[in-house]
């Protein structure tokens, strides 16, 4: 009996083992059945490239489909499914393109009345030296010979000139007799009187910017490489501009590196446009050209920055006659203004002489005049060329150009009693 029911028990797991099967069988026919491999070589393409959103949820299905087959816990579901999704790729960031920087802002100049006024004290800390030093002289209580030949040397260091310095000694023998009793006061109020009549306070020393033609007018800007001649360009630009004029920069300066970018940026600080043209180039041609757009914007003036030839290069100062000639086919010019630096004295004048034989000096321009203690080369270069300082550069600021103005230059050499 033992024997028989050890071998029904037996019977009846072994059924119960293959009923198991069966039941697992069912199950895995019921998945989709599998297709067969292909005998054919394939050549496939590369996978089109996934989305981030298909990637994570195919992981997730398959997981579902383990975990109601075999029975694994939830957190290993939640598991796989992170790692799907941290293995997917992730999208293309978004690229912004930077904002361009913003245009420089225009800068409204200072205006210009008035400035030689305001920037005196910088012109009498230079000038000292010659107002006070004639003051002190002329202060003595006797006027010998001797005297009068040390007022006339200190003039001739302040470069005031032969001939001018003759002149003004003259006239103040003559006033110190007439005058017997000699203040302080008295003093001074001769000497400026002096001065000033030897500046010449009446004559027109207004550039000129304005054409008798329907065009706009038209300066051309000379001088020797050293003097300041493009700076002083930019600078007088500044003064049309603060005046309320329109202004069209010409930089027909092709002669010297980078003088055209100088130009330039001295026209975009205050809204005047510069034609410019290769370095090297023609500056006829540019100024010509300038000119031609100064018209066609119906601007106010066209201020043409030329090479700084030297004066002793005949072939260089031909050329700047030959700018001279083209600028003239479209109208008038209106002004010719000769840059001096007030610092070379009488080589200054050598210079001068060259370039009005040339282009006809119409207007100077002293610049450094605030470094040198020879103020009298305003006297010297008006005696020469016969024609005024117009303007007095007293700084490297971009308003330290100033009108010259006859009175107030000479209160700066000797001193303002207000």
């Amino acid at each position: 009996m033992e024997l028989i029911l050890a071998v029904v028990i037996a019977v009846v797991v072994a059924v119960a083992v293959t009923g198991g099967l069966v039941i697992s069988g069912r199950k895995k026919k019921q998945l989709p059945p599998a297709e067969p491999p292909s005998t054919a070589p394939t050549i496939t393409a590369p996978p089109a490239e996934p989305h981030v959103g298909d990637e994570a949820e195919a992981p997730r299905e398959e997981t579902r489909r383990t975990v109601e087959e075999v029975g694994l816990p939830e957190t290993e579901t939640e598991t796989e499914t992170e790692t799907a999704e941290a293995t997917a790729e992730p999208e293309a960031p978004v690229v912004t393109e930077p904002e361009a920087p913003a245009a420089p802002a225009v800068e409204v100049p200072e205006p210009t009345a008035g400035r030689l006024v305001r920037l005196r004290a910088r012109l009498s800390r230079s000038q000292n030296s010659l107002g006070k030093g004639l003051l002190t002289l002329l202060s003595r209580e006797h006027l010998d010979e001797d005297t009068w030949e040390e007022i006339e040397e200190t003039l001739l260091t302040a470069d005031v000139g032969v001939a001018p310095t003759q002149e003004l000694v003259e006239r103040l023998r003559d006033r110190v007799k007439v005058l017997g009793t000699r203040t302080p006061e008295e003093l001074r109020g001769l000497l400026r009187e002096e001065l000033v009549a030897l500046l010449g306070p009446d004559l027109d020393r207004a550039v000129k910017t304005e054409s008798p033609e329907d065009v706009p007018g038209v300066v051309m800007v000379v001088g020797v490489n050293g003097t300041g001649k493009t700076t002083t360009t930019g600078k007088l630009a500044r003064v049309l501009v603060a005046d309320g004029k329109s202004v069209v920069l010409g930089a027909a300066d092709t002669f010297r590196a980078a003088a055209a970018d100088q130009l330039q940026t001295w026209g975009d600080r205050v809204g005047a446009r510069t034609v410019r043209g290769p370095e090297g180039g023609d500056p006829a041609s540019i100024a010509y050209d300038a000119v031609k757009e100064g018209i066609a914007e119906k601007a106010d003036v066209v201020l043409i920055d030329t090479a700084g030839r030297l004066h002793t290069k005949t072939g260089l100062m031909d050329e700047l006659g030959k700018v001279k000639r083209v600028v003239e086919k479209h109208g008038p010019l209106d002004e010719v203004l000769l840059v001096l630096d007030a610092t070379t004295g009488q080589n200054g004048l050598i210079q001068a002489r060259v370039f009005a034989e040339v282009v006809a000096i119409t207007g100077i321009v002293l610049t450094k005049l605030d470094g040198t203690a020879k103020g009298g080369i305003v006297i010297a270069v008006q005696r020469e060329l016969g024609v005024p300082v117009k303007l007095i550069g007293l700084g490297e600021g971009p308003d330290d150009l100033a009108p010259f103005e006859p009175g107030a230059f000479v209160d700066a050499l000797i001193g303002d009693p207000s």
